[in-house]
């Protein structure tokens, strides 16, 4: 019999809070700026990585995070992430895709919309790369102080 996927939440809490230290950085000027462009070399492409602020309250931060990737065919578009930055607990998380459908933390598998069990921790482990990604190898023409 298969195990039921049970999350590690202290793996995901860390990812969160690397995911939010990595915003900072990016977005340095978070409170006044609604947006920055970098321009990242990926495996001999250009990719756009596109940070723009939707909303902004008194202890959370909402954040697009999207990709433009240059000759790529229409129909592979890239993710486009929604993040929310929690200020209190210092947190970044993944909590939908454009399409603003709420992911849950754990899926049954199969379901409907065939998700992974751990949808959610890889979405999360992908915004990390991205930002990673940016921090390392991304390109503005502003200077961004780290």
């Amino acid at each position: 019999m298969k195990r039921k996927y049970v999350p590690d939440l202290t793996r995901q809490m860390a990812q969160c809070e690397a995911n939010y230290a990595r915003m900072l950085k990016l977005l340095p000027d978070l409170d006044t700026r609604d947006s920055r462009e970098f321009q990242v070399c990926w495996q001999q492409h250009q990719v756009v990585v596109r940070l723009q602020v939707e909303e902004r309250f008194a202890y959370t931060t909402t954040v697009l995070v999207q990709q433009q990737h240059e000759g790529v065919s229409a129909w592979l578009e890239p993710p486009s992430l929604v993040v929310r930055l929690y200020h209190d607990a210092a947190m970044a998380e993944v909590i939908c895709l454009k399409s603003r459908r709420q992911l849950a933390g754990v899926y049954g598998y199969p379901n409907r919309d065939m998700h992974h069990p751990d949808e959610k921790a890889q979405l999360n482990d992908y915004l990390g790369e991205w930002l990673n990604q940016c921090l390392s190898h991304g390109h503005h023409n502003e200077p961004v102080y780290v």
